[in-house]
Parts: C-alpha cells; sequence; structure tokens
C-alpha cells in the first residue's frame, strides 16, 4: 500500500511502508490513569484510531500497543487525596477510560500494557543503560545522562547548547547536567515501591513507554504517534534512550496530531474551560465527536466550542438522514422490481468519490478532504433516489457498501450504532400496526403508535413507498 505520512522527525512527508510486508507495528502513548479522559485526550484517541482502522481497511495487520500510565507522582498525590491506593485508582480509572472509549467508539488495543506490569523490562532496559554509560545511579535515583546521546533534540529540532540555556528545570546537585532525566526513583515514604538493584523505587515515566514498546512491538518500531505537547521532553527522551540501549532507530516514523482549543484558549481548569469526555457526551453523540475531530487535518490544531460541535452536528444529521434514504430505498425494493438502466452519472460520482477518499486518505492521512468525497456519495444518491424511471439497486447498493466502509474506518456516520439495536424488531412490528389502524381508519390507535414511538426517540415518515423511520 502505498502512503506518505509526514515524518516529525525528518519535517517532511515520506513513502510509508511497513518494515515486514503487510504487518504494521504501532505504538501510541496512552493515559495517565488518575482521572476521567478530556475532550483534548480524545483527540489522539481517535486520530490514531483512524489511522490504524484505514490501515486494517487495506488489508494490514496492526499491532497496535496502547499503554496505562498507572504509577507517577499525580497518581500518587491523588490516591493520597482520595485515601485509596495507587492500585485502587488504577483500577478505577481504567474502567472509565474503557468505558470513555467504548461510547465514543474507540477500537481496543492489541495490547494495553500497564507500567507496573512491566517493571522487569524496565529495569532491564534501566540496566542496560547504566551498562553501556548512558545512565548512572545516584542514593537509589537512576538518571539517564543526556550529554551521552549526541542527537539528543533531533525529534524537537533543538540543540544541546540551546536546550541547556533555556532549561527550566529543578535544581538537584547530584545529577550531572541539568537536562538529565529520571529513569528510576527511590521510594519515598508511603511510596509504592518495587525492588531494584538500586534499591526499593518506581520507574520514572519516560522509560516506561520505551520498555513497553520494546517489549511488545521490538527495537524497532514503524509509528510512534502521540500529542504535539509529548514531543518535547517524553518523546524525545524516548528515542535517546531507546536507540542509546538497543543501538538501533527506535520509531522510523515519528506523527503528533495539533493542539485542540477551546473557544480559542488553551483548555484550563483555571479558566473554566475543561471538558471531559463525559461532559461532552451528554450533549453530542459519538459520531458527532469523531466527525468534529476528523473535519481539520490531525497535525493542525482545532478549535472546539459549541458553534463547532453545532456544525458538525448539522454535518452528521446530512450523513445520517442521506444513509436513511439509501437503506429505506433498499428495504423497500419490490421483489418483482424490473432492472431500470444503469444510473451512469451515480456510477461515476461513486467511483471517483472512491478515489478521493483513498487519495487523501493515502496522502498524510487527509481526512477532511477524504469526508468530502463521503458528501459527494451521499448527495449523488440523493439526487438518484429522487430521479423518476425507476432505481439503480445495484448502484445505490454499491454505495451502500462505500458508507459502510467509511463508517467501519471513520466512525462518522453511526451505521454500527444502529446495527446494533435490539429493538428493531419491535418498532418495525409496531409501524405494521400502525399501518394496519390507519387502513381500518382506527385513527385514534395510529396516532397513540406515532406518540409512542416519538417517546422512544422514533421519527416516523409516510412515503408512496411506505412508511420509512429513523432514530432522532
Amino acid at each position: 500500500m502505498k502512503m506518505q505520512l509526514h515524518n516529525d522527525l525528518s519535517g517532511c512527508k515520506e513513502d510509508f511502508e511497513p518494515q515486514e510486508p503487510g504487518h504494521v507495528t504501532f505504538y501510541t502513548c496512552g493515559p495517565t490513569v488518575y482521572d476521567f479522559f478530556h475532550i483534548g485526550n480524545a483527540r489522539p484517541f481517535i486520530v490514531f484510531d483512524v489511522l490504524r482502522r484505514y490501515f486494517e481497511s487495506k488489508g494490514l495487520r496492526v499491532s497496535f500497543i496502547q499503554n496505562f500510565t498507572d504509577i507517577d507522582d499525580k497518581m500518587i498525590q491523588r490516591a493520597g487525596q482520595m485515601g485509596i491506593t495507587v492500585s485502587e485508582l488504577a483500577e478505577k480509572f481504567i474502567a472509565a477510560y474503557f468505558e470513555d472509549a467504548d461510547a465514543l467508539g474507540i477500537k481496543r488495543a492489541t495490547v494495553h500494557p500497564r507500567a507496573t506490569d512491566e517493571i522487569p523490562a524496565i529495569i532491564e532496559m534501566i540496566t542496560r543503560l547504566i551498562d553501556n554509560g548512558h545512565a548512572y545511579a545516584v542514593d537509589g535515583d537512576v538518571y539517564f545522562e543526556v550529554g551521552t546521546f549526541r542527537q539528543y533534540g533531533k525529534l524537537s529540532k533543538q540543540s544541546l547548547d540551546d536546550l541547556h540555556s533555556g532549561a527550566r528545570i529543578e535544581v538537584d546537585e547530584r545529577k550531572r547536567q541539568p537536562l538529565d532525566f529520571a529513569l528510576w526513583k527511590a521510594q519515598k515514604p508511603g511510596e509504592p515501591a518495587w525492588e531494584s538493584p538500586w534499591g526499593f523505587g518506581r520507574p520514572g515515566w519516560h522509560i516506561e513507554c520505551s520498555a513497553m514498546a520494546r517489549h511488545h512491538l521490538g527495537e524497532t518500531i514503524d509509528i510512534h504517534s502521540g500529542g504535539s505537547d509529548l514531543i518535547f521532553p517524553h518523546h524525545e527522551n524516548e528515542i535517546a534512550q531507546s536507540e542509546s540501549a538497543n543501538g538501533k532507530t527506535f520509531a522510523r516514523f515519528w506523527i503528533h496530531n495539533g493542539y485542540l482549543m477551546i473557544d480559542q484558549e488553551k483548555m484550563s481548569k483555571s479558566l473554566g474551560n475543561f471538558f471531559t469526555l463525559r461532559d461532552v457526551m451528554k450533549e453530542y453523540a459519538a459520531p458527532v465527536i469523531r466527525l468534529f475531530m476528523m473535519s481539520a487535518h490531525y497535525r493542525s490544531p482545532i478549535n472546539f466550542s459549541r458553534d463547532t460541535l453545532h456544525q458538525a452536528e448539522g454535518a452528521h444529521s446530512r450523513l445520517k438522514n442521506g444513509w436513511a434514504e439509501i437503506t429505506f430505498a433498499l428495504k423497500t425494493r419490490p421483489c418483482d422490481a424490473v432492472p431500470c438502466e444503469p444510473d451512469e452519472e451515480l456510477r461515476k460520482a461513486l467511483a471517483e468519490a472512491g478515489d478521493l477518499f483513498d487519495e487523501c486518505m493515502r496522502d498524510d492521512f487527509n481526512t477532511a478532504g477524504a469526508i468530502g468525497a463521503v458528501f459527494d456519495v451521499i448527495h449523488a444518491t440523493n439526487v438518484s433516489l429522487g430521479r423518476t424511471g425507476g432505481i439503480d439497486y445495484e448502484t445505490i447498493e454499491e454505495a451502500a457498501g462505500f458508507l459502510r466502509m467509511v463508517d467501519d474506518v471513520m466512525g462518522i456516520i453511526g451505521i454500527q450504532d444502529e446495527s446494533k439495536g435490539d429493538d428493531d424488531a419491535e418498532i418495525d412490528a409496531m409501524i405494521a400496526e400502525r399501518n394496519e389502524a390507519r387502513r381500518a381508519k382506527n385513527f385514534k390507535r395510529s396516532d397513540e403508535i406515532r406518540d409512542l414511538l416519538r417517546e422512544r426517540g422514533i421519527i416516523l415518515e409516510d412515503t408512496p413507498q411506505g412508511t420509512r423511520w429513523k432514530r432522532d
């Protein structure tokens, strides 16, 4: 599969091919599980979920790893505030993550490793770094010596001299250089700890991802992703410690999504513009949120506001209504329908849209352009269904197949959600009863059934072809 991705390591678009034919190794940074995840976190979760799904739609096998950081300073502090253990805190918010991510349509990773389950792999990597002369132990702590890795700063495009001169790092006289960062932290009173060659302690944040990526994907992986805020220092440090330990390129492609702003401002609890995904999903359905996130190029900033969500909601309604028109036409297709002349305009529009969708997705994952192709298909099928002279059901079925593929990759229509409706048969039976009541001129009963369905969020529309319904 030919595809170009912008590689933040080189600063330009490059042809992407997995190092093992047919198999993509993909690591993405997951949450620190001390709270519910917020709408800013949702952007990378959605973006890289869609990229993974696109690879899979092209027949590639994807080993997709998303970690949980379940031990760090924030977790220790939050657990203390809540009067529970760190492990209890982690269990609570890992369960909450899965609940929220499932609701958002995020496909579960091949493996979701936890830092606390990877302690042996972390210790082994730290030991290797010490043996290679890239790390040193002092008073039970272990630090990576940044000056030993000459390429430090290659991802963030900063030189060591510039980083040293601009460093705002807490003074620690035990460090050889201010930029040196912790690989292992000695236990403080009351903290969780694990036994190590340097005494009881816990891993630093950066080493966790390096060890987990190596353990589950190997020493060189195809793609490492995350938010732009992780480029420095987290991903820079991952490169330094992984390549120093392994003696190989760590990740061939580094891809990062742009920031999510709230009404043109950075999200902050102090500004009162902090929203968890749970807050947002009380008002907006998952396909609306996903459509909003896909409406801008993943590398660009995106502004989250009620206006932009309202626009996404309107766009989603057009997709949903277009899909309803297609499914209704296919559902009410007469068994003895006489084949009509092929709708050449629809066939041409469908072929062009399919090519455009793939072209955009292969060009640095341009989801905004790809979505335009989806609306082209919705428009073309609506025009086709409105023509007199019969319906080209064969091409309409092809359009439906295209939209199913799109929804499986992007999750912006909600077809998968509709297919899970356990009450469809009951709704159809109520509509049949209503139609029978209308034929018998029992309009009181007919109206009662319509009202009952409306209370359940089911909207009816009577057409010459029969009664169609959709969820509000």
